[in-house]
C-alpha cells in the first residue's frame, strides 16, 4: 500500500488528474484525497504504511527458521519419532513440544507450503554407504579409468542383473471418487532375471536368463558383449560376489585386455546408470501390463528391451539423474 500512495502522488505531482489516477489504480475517489491531504500535512513519510491490528502471530520468524532447518536437514530419527518420513502431524507434534504453540494439520500443511517445501517421494540410501568412498570414487578413481578407456579407446559400460516377478504392478488409473478399480491379474507367481549394460552413447546390451544368476550366466553374458564389439570394452559392476567369482576373473583375464572390470563403490547402487534399465522395464512397460504367465511374462520383457535398445536417446537419458550425469 504504500508504494500504490506513493505512486499515486508522484502521478499527480507530474500532472495526471487525481481521479484518473485513483481510477487506475483501482480505489475510490476519497483515497487519493486522502493520501494527498497526508502528504501535505507530514511529507512522505505521512504515506507509509502502519501496522495491520490482528490476531498475533502464533509463530515469530526464529521459529519458523528452525522448523525450516530441523525439516531440512534432520531426520525424525534423530527427535525420537518413530518414523523416518517426516509428516503433518509429526511436525504439529515438533512445534507443540518445542515452542508450546498448537497448529492444526492443515495449518502445518500452509506453513510447509509458505516455505517452498512439497510431499515428495525420497530416494533410499543404505546406512553402509561410505560417503568418503563414494566421493573418492567420484573424484578419483572413475577419472582414472575414464582416462584408461580414452588411452586404450575402450568403450565405457555399466552393468547391472535384475529380477521381474509377475506380481509386480505400478502406476495408476482413473476412476469414480471412493471405488477402487480393479484388474485381474494371474494368481501365479513366477519371474525371471535379466542381465543388461548401458553405455554413455546409447548402446544397451541385455539377457534374459532363466534361473539363477550365477558366474557362468554373467561369463555368458560377457562373452556375448565382447561379440562383435571393435573396440575394447571397460565394464563397471557392483560387488555382487558372482562378479569377483574366480571364473569371472579367469574370463576376463583370457580376453587379453579387451575387456576390464570394475566396481562401484559398496552399497551404491544410484551411482549405476543400469539401474534406470530395470525401473523403465518394471514401472513404465511390465508394471502397467497384465501378465498370464512365464512365456508370456517372458515376451513382454523382451519387446520391451528390445524397443528400449531402439532409442539411443532414451538410453543416454540414464546417464543425465544427478547422480549418474558423473559419467556422461
Amino acid at each position: 500500500m504504500e508504494a500504490i500512495r506513493r505512486r499515486a502522488v508522484e502521478r499527480v505531482q507530474v500532472g495526471e488528474s487525481p481521479e484518473v489516477v485513483v481510477r487506475a489504480l483501482g480505489f475510490s475517489r476519497a483515497c487519493i484525497y486522502d493520501w494527498l491531504a497526508r502528504y501535505r500535512a507530514g511529507g512522505w513519510d505521512a504515506l507509509r504504511a502502519k501496522p495491520v491490528p490482528g490476531r498475533p502471530r502464533t509463530l515469530s520468524g526464529p521459529q519458523i527458521r528452525w522448523i525450516y532447518t530441523t525439516v531440512t536437514q534432520k531426520n525424525p530419527l534423530q527427535l525420537k519419532f518413530e518414523f523416518a518420513l517426516w509428516t503433518r502431524a509429526m511436525i504439529r507434534t515438533l512445534i507443540r513440544r518445542r515452542f508450546r504453540r498448537t497448529l492444526s494439520v492443515a495449518s502445518v500443511g500452509r506453513l510447509l507450503r509458505q516455505l517452498g517445501l512439497t510431499c515428495q517421494r525420497p530416494l533410499t540410501r543404505a546406512f553402509q554407504q561410505d560417503p568418503a568412498r563414494v566421493q573418492r570414487w567420484l573424484a578419483e578413481e572413475y577419472p582414472q579409468i575414464k582416462a584408461l578407456a580414452k588411452a586404450t579407446g575402450a568403450a565405457i559400460f555399466f552393468a547391472d542383473e535384475a529380477g521381474v516377478r509377475s506380481d509386480y504392478h505400478a502406476g495408476t488409473t482413473w476412476a469414480p471418487r471412493g471405488q477402487t478399480p480393479v484388474v485381474r491379474v494371474t494368481g501365479a507367481r513366477f519371474g525371471l532375471n535379466m542381465i543388461s549394460a548401458v553405455s554413455a552413447r546409447g548402446q544397451l546390451r541385455f539377457m534374459i536368463v532363466d534361473g539363477t544368476v550365477d558366474a557362468a550366466r554373467f561369463c555368458q553374458f560377457l562373452q556375448r558383449l565382447l561379440v562383435r564389439a571393435r573396440r575394447p570394452i571397460v565394464l563397471i559392476v557392483d560387488g555382487h560376489p558372482v562378479h569377483r567369482a574366480a571364473r569371472v576373473a579367469a574370463f576376463v583375464a583370457s580376453t587379453r585386455g579387451r575387456l576390464r572390470l570394475f566396481a562401484l563403490p559398496p552399497y551404491s547402487p544410484e551411482l549405476n546408470p543400469d539401474e534406470h534399465v530395470w525401473n523403465e522395464v518394471k514401472h513404465h512397460g511390465l508394471g502397467r501390463q497384465t501378465v498370464t504367465g512365464p512365456r508370456d511374462l517372458k515376451a513382454k520383457v523382451l519387446s520391451h528391451l528390445r524397443r528400449l535398445q531402439q532409442h539411443p536417446t532414451k538410453v543416454r537419458a540414464f546417464f543425465q539423474a544427478p547422480t549418474t550425469v558423473y559419467a556422461a
